[in-house]
């Protein structure tokens, strides 16, 4: 079911006279009767507010066989499916009608089960700009009514729930019941009216002070029903000066102690309602006034306990609090597994609805192993970016923890997770953020997340955060708590009512406004928290063209020279380094390269996508020099400084192998379609992307070939499976291998740093020469379909070494020339370089063709070596040369201890009686 939402019950207290999303006839509903429902579009969640397209109702019915309010049964059609009796009629402007002649019949539920309610979501009879237009009750849920029997009933039309009022303000009661030969009205336990109609309606004067309880009573000669509503009395707010030294949210004084302090400017007045107070607005929990902050201390908590609680403002809206570190969902917290999230706080369904937050004065303290971790430096890094659902079976941050020494193995020193902190339902790309301050309990607990931090620490990796800054999605209270007509209200501090980008590509949920100072002391305080909570080493800033108010039209993509935009990245920027100097900061910003420039000089890291011209690289097509992937060199967009995270793919992007395996060139005897050819070209893809000095990143299974469309399995956002098994290919592994190798040579060798270089990447073969004075570097590709011949340019005469293939080759002629098959790719240096393997080479192969034996690999804490000569001695070093292990040995087998050894790359020297030296370099 696509609506994963809790019965509302008829006495949950939401507060104030609130208008009814849909009114049916007869109020009281039978399922043997016709009924009229009518849905007004401008009232509840707003979605359909002024909508003028056809209009359908997703229905079903609550029975009692359903398991919960999400249990929909006899589901009248799929969710996008427009069928004739689903489809509204307009009556008039933002108010809609379905006729159901008889409840039974339309849903078609068998006579023996019981209907409870009728549940509906309204919608837009297709999407709009990529996502449907919904109307559901005014906190998001969906909308229920009550099926009645026929039978001795009563019902209130108004209040729907209790109420919040002033002293002596007028109270109007109206009420219906069936079956009944009339009906009283009780405040307290006094009479106030009665009537022998059915229909009861009557007005009177509030109390002056207190809680009181209204009751509306149907009876006949031998029974009675009835229903209650609470009638709350609030005060006039308080004026008083808040304590010095609060932070917006809940500040724990100490472990009885909690002041939440509120930002709520042109509100009139607010109730701290929760587990503290039974959630009941009553004057102990009304919050005082400072100005535009409202604050209130609770004392007597119990130190380690969980309470749940929501602001409630003006009478209408409950709100859980934007600062909060844990949100509770009413709607999704069923489906996390308790392996993910054990002894999860259950959603207090029968006292509110919606969303809420959670205070705990003394929550369980991570213990944090590292305290001093450095990041890589900018041009020294490796990225990869995961997406915590995707990336195991589990799909849990601790799954990924367990998981760390394969990114050792792979080389590479940062993780980029997709958005963690809280976004909308349990599956998500995570750009649907609702809150800023807690992580999303879909993928673990807080503590999990800190814990994966900490292992990364350990393991020397960084952790960049994915963060949504440019807009939320409708649960955010800081735009709940303006809002009006299906967008932020004009007097929000936080939001722009209108969408500066006209282009409905560039517009997702509801947009920040990044000029007003409420939004940047948001972010700023965002920013600080996770660094200092949670030592986030830097974030990675999603769409950052859009931190502007500059007006685009619908043709533009936002890309021109915004100097308003710069300035205020550079503040946010700004502040952030003074809290954390060395952070890593990476915008998605994809402008103009005048602005990008500026920015990176800035010392800001800037997405570079490179997406396409490495598809059709590898794809082979290379007319108009579409393969021509230079911009991936920060020098070829004339930067100062390295600065370009250059990729092939990420999230957003189609998978390179997919194209490859689909859409590849195909000549008379070869073809990019075939799996180990693709692969191929993949290597060789890699080896460019990983040559060229600067940051780099890599998508998650890209380094095994995943080739399934970013469309797959349900669309875009869809879960796709954990490709571990991509493991056990040969050529897969293979890949791999390239990947990891070029990794660490980028990572070890300086040349791969170098300032002199340059590339020949616009045509079929391409080229990259890298000049250091420690080594030079000539890396030539064929992306062809057909053999090539190419002059890699050497840089001098003697021994240049084949990295990849193990061989040498003396080079006298500079002019010398290769061969290259299609899809293959040669890596020549003029040094040897760490995992060259020397018993592979030409010159050594004229000596012997010994190849020693080593297992298992990876290796665990044991290595068995076994060769067909005596062994004499084994020596064991590490990357930077440092022998570690030494053995002898008289024995053509050798069992070597290597659990000390951290995970990594190692050479292993293997000196034989006879005297031969073999050299092979191992994975731990």
């Amino acid at each position: 079911m696509k609506h994963l939402l809790q019965i509302i019950l008829l006495f949950i207290f939401i507060g104030g006279v609130q208008s009814q999303v849909v009114t049916t006839e007869p109020v009281i509903v039978t399922e043997d009767e016709s009924v009229t429902i009518t849905f007004y579009a401008d009232r509840g969640s707003r979605g359909l507010v002024n909508f003028t397209g056809e209009i359908y109702a997703h229905t079903g019915v609550i029975t009692n066989e359903s398991t919960g309010s999400s249990d929909w049964r006899y589901v009248i059609a799929e969710w996008g499916e427009n069928i004739p009796k689903a489809k509204l009629t307009m009556v008039a402007y933002n108010r809609h009608q379905l006729v159901i002649d008889n409840i039974r019949e339309y849903y078609g539920v068998p006579a023996e089960e019981e209907i409870l309610q009728m549940a509906f979501v309204f919608r837009s009879a297709t999407q709009i700009n990529g996502s449907w237009r919904e109307g559901k009750d005014t906190d998001g849920s969906d909308i229920f009514i009550e099926v009645f029997k026929p039978e001795l009933a009563v019902v209130f039309q108004s209040p729907q729930d209790d109420i919040l009022v002033l002293a002596n303000e007028e109270i109007t009661v109206v009420g219906h019941s069936m079956n009944a030969d009339g009906m009283k009205l009780f405040l307290n336990e006094e009479v106030i009216h009665e009537t022998s109609s059915s229909t009861l309606e009557h007005t009177f004067a509030a109390p002056a002070s207190g809680v009181h309880e209204i009751k509306l009573e149907a009876f006949d000669q031998n029974n009675s029903v009835s229903q209650t509503r609470s009638l709350f009395i609030r005060q006039e707010t308080v004026e008083e000066p808040k304590p010095e030294g609060l932070r917006l949210g809940g500040n724990v004084i100490d472990e009885e102690t909690v002041t939440f302090v509120l930002q709520a400017p042109f509100k009139e007045y607010v109730y701290l309602i929760g587990d503290f107070n039974n959630w009941e607005p009553n004057p102990d929990s009304q919050m005082k006034r400072d100005g535009e902050f409202y604050w209130l201390t609770i004392n007597d908590l119990e130190s380690g306990v969980e309470y749940a609680y929501q602001y409630f403002i003006d009478g209408t809206l409950r709100l859980a609090d934007a600062y909060t570190n844990k949100v509770l969902d009413q709607w999704n917290d069923q489906y996390i597994p308790d392996r993910i999230y054990p002894d999860l706080k259950p959603f207090p369904s029968d006292k509110t609805t919606g969303l809420a937050a959670v205070i705990n004065t003394a929550p369980e303290v991570y213990e944090w192993q590292v305290t001093d971790f450095t990041p890589p430096a900018n041009e020294d890094l490796v990225i990869y970016e995961v997406l915590i659902r995707d990336f195991t079976h589990n799909a849990d941050i601790k799954t990924i923890t367990d998981t760390l020494d394969y990114f050792v193995r792979l080389g590479v020193n940062a993780i980029e997770l997709m958005p963690f902190n809280q976004f909308e339902g349990n599956e998500s790309w995570g750009y649907n953020p609702s809150f800023f301050f807690a992580t999303d309990k879909a993928y673990g607990t807080a503590n999990d997340y800190k814990a994966f931090i900490d292992a990364c620490h350990k393991r020397g990796i960084a952790v960049i955060m994915d963060i949504v800054l440019n807009h939320t999605f409708s649960q955010s209270p800081l735009l709940q708590m303006y809002f009006q007509g299906g967008r932020a209200a004009s007097n929000n501090p936080w939001y722009l009512r209108d969408n500066n980008i006209q282009n409905p590509h560039l517009q997702w949920g509801f947009p920040l406004n990044h000029e007003s100072e409420y939004t940047q002391a948001l972010v700023d305080s965002v920013l600080s928290f996770w660094v200092t909570e949670f030592k986030i080493d830097g974030f990675r800033f999603d769409f950052t063209k859009g931190f502007t108010n500059t007006p685009y039209g619908p043709n533009s993509w936002a890309s021109e020279y915004d100097a308003s935009r710069v300035a205020i990245l550079k503040r946010m920027v700004d502040n952030l380094r003074e809290v954390k100097d060395d952070a890593i900061i990476i915008f998605e910003h994809l402008a103009d390269n005048s602005e990008e420039t500026v920015l990176a000089d800035y010392g800001i890291l800037l997405w570079g996508n490179m997406n396409y011209s490495f598809s059709e690289a590898v794809m082979g097509y290379h007319d108009g020099g579409k393969s021509d992937f230079s911009w991936a060199s920060y020098t070829n967009r004339g930067w100062s400084n390295p600065n370009l995270v250059a990729y092939m793919e990420s999230h957003d992007e189609e998978r390179v192998m997919f194209r490859a395996l689909n859409y590849g060139a195909e000549a008379t005897d070869y073809s990019v379609k075939n799996l180990r050819n693709a692969l191929n070209r993949k290597k060789a893809a890699a080896a460019f992307l990983f040559s060229i000095p600067g940051p780099k990143m890599i998508w998650q299974f890209g380094e095994l070939g995943f080739d399934y469309s970013i469309d797959d399995f349900g669309g875009r956002l869809a879960p796709k499976p954990p490709k571990w098994d991509y493991l056990e290919n040969a050529d897969r592994k293979r890949l791999w291998n390239v990947y990891s190798q070029m990794i660490h040579l980028k990572r070890e060798e300086p040349v791969f740093s170098t300032t002199d270089y340059n590339m020949n990447v616009a045509g079929a073969v391409k080229q990259i020469a890298l000049n250091h004075e420690s080594n030079d570097i000539r890396l030539v590709g064929n992306f062809d379909t057909q053999t090539r011949t190419v002059t890699p340019q050497f840089s001098s005469t003697g021994w240049w070494y084949n990295h990849f293939k193990g061989d040498s080759i003396y080079v006298e002629d500079l002019s010398l020339e290769i061969e290259l098959a299609p899809g293959a790719f040669t890596l020549f240096s003029s040094t040897k370089m760490f995992g060259f393997d020397p018993t592979t080479s030409i010159r050594d192969l004229q000596k012997s063709s010994l190849n020693i034996e080593m297992y298992p690999i990876p290796v665990n804490d044991k290595l068995y070596v076994q060769s067909p000569y005596v062994i004499s001695s084994v020596y064991v070093f590490d990357a930077n040369g440092r022998q570690l292990l030494q053995r002898t040995v008289d024995d053509h087998t050798i069992e070597l201890q290597t659990s000390h050894l951290s995970a990594g790359f190692y050479l292993i020297q293997v000196v034989h009686q006879n005297g031969i030296v073999s050299r092979k370099k191992f994975l731990k």
